[in-house]
């Protein structure tokens, strides 16, 4: 497993999310593969991602596989300040500027100077900043509000959205120049149900990092439990999970997190694209969702379920015809009917089908 961990900033001290990323899925592997090449430059990245998908952990990856790494990262959320206060915010102020103003200050991009601004939620800004950020970008210099004198900077830009920022020009709430300005490098990062091999690896990291704040010993996880967080959706990505796991480790027992201590969000639960099997499924993996879904269900009973189960699909198979079934399954047709009695196949008067089913869409009935 590949596991970055970086420094985390005083402000984001508080989230553990902030501190460390996995690129063991293949696309989180392409991603980092395309961080090296483009880090070094020092060309402006845009970053495009939804809500909770570690924008700004990867911004800091370029920062500190940059020749900028021992220089100020600095973070902002453009949609956390009001339209009135995000331009001094951005460049600054002189004293007086407006009411509160009592003393200059600098804004982030003088903070910033010689290192890397990353600005969140770009799609956020007001469109008069976006025209003053568009000359700062340009010119290299800001100029604080209440001032005429204009400050050179040296700062390397990195933007985030969560937004289609094309359809926000199109729509006429950015920039098209603004756009291109910030777009040199795109970055995509893929939701993490689209990653399915980081979901493992990023549990057991969070899994490791808040026991160690909570100060608990050894925590493990069930099968079942993995099961359940391999196929959740998700929705709220790596921040979903984060919170997922460290709301688990209060009140798990006995150091053993089970599928029950998990509580997942109800708007999209387990994914289903795995639920219909196409024709071209090979039996093995007809069976292995089989395996998965009595997995959840009641593992206890795994082997007679699945039993049970290969028996029924195949008398329906044949027709209903127990000696059929017993020469499909190789069973003598004693045994056969001992365990269709079993079961309770035979206690039901059954219809033959029309026709017989292709064997390539056969489904285990469970």
């Amino acid at each position: 497993m590949q596991l970055l961990t970086l420094p985390a900033s005083p402000a984001l001290a508080t989230s553990i999310r902030a501190t460390a990323q996995v690129f063991e899925d293949p696309k989180s592997q392409a991603l980092l593969a395309h961080l090296q090449q483009v880090a070094p430059s020092e060309a402006s990245v845009l970053i495009i991602g939804e809500t909770g998908t570690g924008k700004e952990l990867v911004a800091r990856h370029i920062h500190n596989l940059s020749a900028r790494r021992n220089r100020p990262f600095v973070a902002v959320n453009c949609g956390a300040f009001s339209e009135s206060l995000v331009e001094a915010e951005l460049f600054g102020h002189e004293k007086g500027a407006f009411t509160g103003a009592l003393s200059a200050k600098a804004g982030w991009f003088e903070e910033a100077d010689g290192g890397t601004l990353f600005l969140d939620e770009i799609g956020d800004l007001p469109m008069p900043i976006q025209v003053k950020l568009l000359r700062v970008l340009q010119e290299r210099e800001v100029v604080r509000l209440g001032s005429r004198k204009s400050i050179a900077i040296d700062v390397r830009v990195l933007a985030a959205t969560n937004v289609q920022l094309e359809k926000a020009i199109n729509a006429g709430h950015f920039r098209e120049d603004l756009y291109y300005r910030l777009d040199v490098v795109s970055l995509e990062l893929s939701p993490l149900r689209e990653r399915p091999g980081d979901i493992l690896p990023l549990t057991r990291h969070f899994i490791e990092a808040y026991s160690q704040r909570l100060g608990y010993g050894s925590i493990s996880i069930s099968q079942e439990a993995e099961f359940k967080l391999k196929n959740y959706s998700w929705p709220g990505n790596i921040r979903e999970l984060e919170n997922v796991i460290h709301h688990t480790l209060l009140i798990c027992r006995n150091g053993v997190i089970e599928r029950d201590d998990l509580r997942l969000s109800n708007m999209r639960i387990e994914r289903s694209d795995d639920s219909h099997p196409s024709p071209d499924d090979s039996a093995e993996a007809l069976l292995e969702r089989a395996f998965q879904k009595l997995f959840a269900e009641q593992a206890g009973a795994l082997h007679e379920k699945v039993e049970d189960a290969l028996l029924r699909a195949a008398y329906r198979f044949s027709h209903y015809n127990q000696v059929h079934t017993a020469n499909l399954l190789g069973l003598s047709r004693n045994v056969t009917r001992t365990r269709l009695i079993k079961i309770g196949e035979l206690a039901v008067n059954k219809r033959r089908p029309a026709a017989l089913p292709n064997e390539r869409t056969l489904q285990l009935s469970i």
